[in-house]
């Protein structure tokens, strides 16, 4: 995966922070749907980062 679409993926899942809670799960008196949107939200976003930064000490060695 290039870094760009890591990041364009990683807007998506920001975006996705902001829509999901108000707007599918806002009526829902559970808190365990929530909990697991917010951990695989936060796993995505760790994976995201890893591999949108995997090549920063390559580049600055060329």
């Amino acid at each position: 995966m290039s870094r760009k679409t890591a990041l364009v993926l990683m807007a998506l899942v920001v975006l996705a922070c902001y829509a999901v809670p108000y707007l599918i799960i806002g009526q829902v008196a559970a808190w365990y749907g929530s909990f697991l949107f917010w951990i695989v939200a936060g796993l995505a976003v760790i994976v995201l980062n890893a591999v949108a930064t995997a090549g920063f000490g390559k580049e600055d060695a060329q």
